[in-house]
């Protein structure tokens, strides 16, 4: 069943704190953060983009490292400083012209239960919140910031039947 779902994905919506990162923060100066992504999310991503896909990010802190690594990407959108992901999530559908059905969302913590449930297929990465994990639709088998966001891309790319045909443009 999640499988039919992946195959209906047009956006991907993906939280950033414990996604898109390990979820630590390391502050470097009075205002400086830093945060590590994994590259191999960041192909996974490319990869969907370039299957006609459309990613984002809705994360409710506010960061530098996030807005840059979202512009190094290329993605669709990326709204930080967010309280409401649900609300915001129904206006960047609307805008998209997708339904919730054509949309996932990618969360691992508590805020992001409100609008795994709006999307059309929620998604828990491994380390999420055992809450979030009881309520998500698929959980990931790799943690936020180490290959989750991979994963993901690559099982929706699998269920649109577009894997085999992106394999063998890099043989």
């Amino acid at each position: 069943m999640t499988e039919s779902r992946l195959e209906k994905i047009k956006i991907l919506i993906l939280d950033a704190d414990g996604v898109l990162t390990r979820g630590e923060i390391l502050y470097t100066g009075a205002e400086l953060e830093s945060k590590a992504f994994n590259v191999k999310d960041g192909f996974g991503i490319r990869m969907l983009k370039d299957a006609g896909i459309m990613v984002g990010v809705i994360t409710g802190r506010h960061s530098e490292a996030i807005e840059r690594r979202a512009k190094e990407l290329g993605l669709d959108f990326c709204r930080q400083g967010v309280k409401d992901k649900s609300s915001l999530l129904a206006a960047i559908l609307e805008q998209a012209g997708c339904s919730p059905e054509e949309s996932a969302f990618v969360g691992d913590d508590i805020p992001d239960i409100s609008v795994m449930k709006s999307a059309g297929l929620g998604i828990a990465v491994a380390d999420a919140h055992e809450t979030v994990r009881e309520c998500a639709d698929m959980v990931t088998a790799n943690s936020g910031g180490n290959g989750a966001v991979r994963e993901v891309c690559e099982s929706i790319l699998k269920a649109k039947g577009l894997w085999e045909g992106i394999l063998k443009s890099w043989a």
